[in-house]
């Protein structure tokens, strides 16, 4: 077992909490950084939260391609 799967499992029922808690680490690195890197921590929360299950966007399908 990974130590992702590890993870996943501790937050199994927790998701609005870690999801919180991804956002509030990202703020304090943006606030330290003075928004600097603010793309990059944005892009590095997402990814985090597609990872543990806690992206709520991740349940909608996408949308269908344009002709």
């Amino acid at each position: 077992m990974s130590a992702m799967d590890k993870i996943k499992k501790m937050l199994k029922g927790h998701e609005d909490q870690a999801s919180k808690g991804v956002d509030k680490v990202g703020d304090m690195i943006d606030d330290r950084t003075q928004g600097k890197y603010r793309d990059k921590v944005d892009t590095g929360q997402d990814k985090l939260k597609q990872q543990l299950g806690t992206d709520r966007d991740q349940d909608v399908p996408p949308p269908p391609p344009s002709p």
